[in-house]
């Protein structure tokens, strides 16, 4: 039996992999807020939200990237393509074969379905729609598993050894409490099962059939500079290299690698015991000997194997089919009720230049201070599906807070000073003279003036000593301070209304501080 080698390029691979993965990890499960806001630039690099960003470099540099070593962004950069590999490699522990057959072996790309994917994904993005990105990003896709399944959980246990500390005297953690959105949790358990059951089956199918990011990588890798051949001399068709190929790239029947699959994870090079597998610079390999054996392989693609890669292709159909189910159920049941408007955050300059461009990776959710950010189900429509909104039901917008708008990597929130988001008006205040407990039990109240930072709410007299509050709309920049302490239930007394389209409200006046002199002790 032959014995894997210890091959330098692949744990370089994997080192890499860990220096940015973990990091992009800490930053969706960091409940504490130790880590900076600047560690959010690492995900700029990956493609869709530089490609939303408009950030040519980086594109470039992923391209560049492809076209040198092939799809090393999927095995190194990619962070749904490290969870995948992490899923892969839990499911191999003791199972290198699966019911007497090898786990993986060659499948010709079903390149029809991959790139009609892309396609239509390309062009719906292009006019807007960017729901199907949204479902098939695979960075937001990771982003929502972490912030809406690991991320309470990592919670849940911290209160659980919270409450044991405490017990014994110890104060050194506290609990926090656990928000979850259920239609942001059903998504994350919909990806995070399609990456499972993909990754166990067939390793890459996700990112070699449905990713619109790895069908985009792979028109360049299939010409990448660097590649990986077989010597036939040297390999003895054991398919050991086969069998370890998660991508599924490997042909060794007729010592082909195919350079559009392959993820660049060198697992082939550490198992074959012959060396006959190498990744070296070989450009004329794209154009010739490479086209050569393609051209071989086609002649043997029998009508046998034409059936079962429609079968395969029937199954990858079905399965990106089936993650779009519930948002076809969800879109239908929709229609029945009336269409709301939401408050996007500061710097999004409009909700429908925020559904452009956001795709609901819910790191903005996880980083907000005071998690006044929520993700969406169906009460803004189907259009804005696992998009955060801003909920005043109990907390609100910190008035000098800016970290969505540093941490988004689409730019969907787009970056603001302190000065300008204080004159951002992101909706108007409205008061519900009627429901105030100042008219309907003629009580004391003014807890909606007392927590409004600009004084857009204000107390005036109304019977005896009694006052109530009046509204200047003009100054309101829509933080959520009045309305989420407004004790009024169920329908508060004062409300934030969405601004379609953020304007600029109005400078409070200042109150006149006036200087005095004193002259003597004033007795």
């Amino acid at each position: 039996m032959s014995k894997k080698t210890i091959n330098p390029l692949k744990i370089l691979r994997v080192i890499l992999a860990i220096f940015i993965f973990t990091p992009i990890l800490l930053l969706f499960i960091d409940f504490r807020e130790l880590l900076p806001d600047s560690l959010s630039k690492l995900l700029h690099v990956q493609i869709i939200p530089a490609i939303f960003a408009g950030t040519a470099i980086l594109l470039i540099f992923n391209f560049l990237l492809a076209l040198f070593f092939g799809r090393i962004y999927c095995s190194v950069i990619c962070p749904a393509g490290i969870l995948q590999d992490t899923i892969n490699r839990i499911a191999c522990i003791g199972k290198t074969k699966k019911n007497g057959k090898m786990r993986f072996h060659y499948h010709k790309p079903a390149n029809w379905l991959r790139y009609s994917i892309l396609f239509v994904t390309a062009i719906l993005a292009i006019f807007g729609i960017t729901e199907l990105c949204l479902l098939l990003d695979p960075y937001s896709n990771f982003g929502r598993i972490v912030a809406n399944l690991f991320h309470p959980i990592i919670i849940w246990l911290n209160n659980l050894l919270s409450g044991i500390l405490t017990a014994r005297g110890n104060y050194s953690l506290f609990n926090v409490t656990v928000d979850i959105s259920m239609p942001a949790l059903i998504f994350a358990l919909i990806a995070l099962d399609v990456f499972a059951l993909m990754a166990y089956f067939r390793g890459r199918l996700f990112c070699n059939t449905i990713c619109p990011v790895g069908s985009l990588l792979s028109l360049v890798s299939r010409h990448s500079l660097y590649r990986f051949t077989i010597d036939p001399d040297a390999c003895n068709t054991c398919k050991i290299c086969e069998r370890n190929c998660k991508a599924e790239a490997i042909d060794s029947k007729n010592h082909h690698v195919d350079m559009s699959n392959c993820v660049t994870c060198f697992n082939c090079i550490s198992s074959c015991s012959k060396k006959a597998i190498n990744f070296r610079f070989a450009p004329t390999a794209a154009f010739g000997k490479y086209r050569a054996n393609s051209l071989e392989a086609k002649k043997e693609f029998t009508e046998n194997d034409k059936f079962a890669e429609s079968r395969r292709s029937f199954i990858a159909t079905s399965a990106a089919l089936a993650g779009t189910v519930p948002v076809l159920a969800l879109a239908q049941g929709k229609n029945t009720s009336e269409k709301k408007v939401p408050i996007t955050p500061p710097g999004s300059v409009s909700i429908e230049r925020f559904k452009k461009y956001c795709t609901g990776c819910h790191l903005c959710v996880i980083q907000c201070p005071s998690r006044v950010l929520k993700p969406a189900g169906l009460e803004f429509g189907w259009d804005y599906l696992l998009k955060p909104y801003m909920c005043f039901e109990n907390k609100y917008c910190n008035f000098n807070c800016t970290v969505c708008s540093e941490v988004c990597p689409n730019h969907a929130i787009q970056s603001i000073t302190e000065e300008r988001k204080k004159l951002t008006q992101i909706g108007k205040v409205n008061f519900h003279l009627n429901r105030c407990v100042v008219i309907t039990d003629e009580t004391d109240c003014g807890a909606c003036t007392e927590h409004c930072p600009v004084k857009a709410v204000y107390m005036i007299p109304y019977k005896g000593t009694l006052t109530r509050p009046e509204i200047n709309p003009d100054i309101c920049i829509g933080c959520g301070g009045c309305e989420s302490i407004c004790p009024v239930r169920p329908h508060k007394a004062i409300e934030v209304i969405a601004n379609p389209i953020h304007l600029k409200a109005e400078k409070p006046i200042e109150e006149e501080v006036r200087e005095i002199e004193v002259d003597d002790f004033g007795f």
